[in-house]
């Protein structure tokens, strides 16, 4: 059985390939970069072939001044601030550390070197190079890119996630055979931590009519977070709600413990996770899912959340799929917590992370990969 679940890395290339990327434009420099000779350094900007001979100061150049307003002569140099442009005559800088000022006069304290300390015109890139392909994954210093050569830099936004838990054993005010609904909040706080625009809905009832309206109408909402209704019970509708509207199901049920009935599928442009109803699958589930959503739908790049540690204890795990242990983390090791099941809420709230462990298991002192608990 365990051979015909979709192992998890399987799992989420489907979900990334399915997704639509914001398309962005090839970015070529305007012009040459930087635009003409600037000083690295605070100090002077003066001429070389005069070595240390003191020099008299014509004045003081900030970044955006223009230097046509001084020509350095021999015996002269102009003070210079570091992004300022080098004025006529003047091909070297010398640092402030490396210079006296007396009687009126700078004295060089080294010999200035021919294009010392200066960036030259065109030393990163000329007027037309390609600096980025089109259709990049989007990050802070490609946007800061397009700023840099004039481009429209794209729109920041949020995506928005809406959440809703299904179930009709979900009450405020619960009976011993009811629950209150924990999964909602949970996740709408993960979707929000993550960074998108989050809408807790009201929970869904057992029923395919209702549940096939709300997925007909998702009110603006590019990704809907539901939890429950995705496993083998009479009353998991959400599979077959799905098939009958049409959507596209990229996998239902994935190798993994806990979290093993995980669904996704697109209607149209919304994207379906349809978490388990216990409480740490619906949270591994969505811990593994939802960034990846979140980034293509965003344009960048596929994350990476695995991290790497020591087990500080022993796991055993005689089970058929890869497990996801809660753990303390502790001074750089992973202690294992006894853990009760998926529906146990109260170890995932004392966990610090999930540690992958493969069957049979994991002695103390393996190194291990594991995800952060957000």
């Amino acid at each position: 059985m365990a051979d015909l679940l979709l192992p998890l890395d399987e799992a989420l290339a489907r979900l990334w390939a399915a997704l639509p990327a914001p398309g962005t434009s090839e970015v070529r420099a305007d012009r040459d970069d930087p635009a003409t000779d600037l000083t690295a350094m605070d100090g002077v900007a003066l001429r070389s072939e005069d070595g240390r001979a003191p020099r008299r100061l014509l004045g003081t150049l900030y970044a955006g001044d223009d230097p046509a307003a001084f020509t350095v002569a021999p015996g002269t140099a102009v003070r210079i601030m570091t992004g300022a442009a080098l004025p006529a005559g003047a091909d070297a800088i010398l640092p402030v550390e490396q210079l006296r000022e007396a009687d009126g006069l700078i004295h060089p304290l080294a010999d200035p070197e021919p294009g010392g300390h200066v960036r030259r015109k065109g030393g990163q890139a000329r007027a037309g190079d390609l600096l980025l392909a089109a259709d990049q994954p989007l990050n802070v210093a490609r946007l800061a890119l397009r700023a840099w050569v004039g481009q429209p830099v794209p729109a920041l936004f949020r995506t928005r996630v809406a959440v809703a838990s299904t179930g009709d054993e979900l009450v405020a005010d619960p009976l011993p055979h009811q629950i209150r609904d924990s999964n909602g909040p949970m996740l709408a706080a993960l979707a929000h931590a993550l960074g998108a625009d989050v809408e807790r809905r009201p929970a869904l009832p057992d029923d395919p009519a209702t549940l096939a309206a709300a997925l007909r109408n998702p009110g603006g909402a590019r990704i809907l977070l539901t939890s429950g209704g995705v496993s083998m019970g009479e009353h998991d509708h959400l599979p077959s709600v799905l098939k009958n509207l049409g959507a596209e199901i990229l996998f239902h049920k994935i190798r993994l413990k806990p979290g093993k009935p995980m669904l996704a599928a697109r209607l149209g442009d919304l994207l379906v996770l349809g978490l388990p109803g216990n409480p740490v699958s619906a949270y591994v589930n969505a811990l593994l899912f939802l960034p990846v959503a979140l980034a293509k739908l965003e344009g960048r790049a596929m994350p990476d959340p695995w991290r790497q540690a020591r087990l500080a204890g022993p796991v055993k795990h005689k089970g058929d799929r890869p497990l996801l242990h809660p753990c303390r983390l502790e001074d750089g090791q992973l202690h294992p917590l006894p853990g009760k099941g998926s529906a146990d809420l109260v170890t995932l709230a004392q966990a610090d992370a999930f540690t992958w462990i493969e069957a049979p298991g994991q002695e103390a002192g393996a190194r291990v990969r594991y995800l952060t608990v957000v």
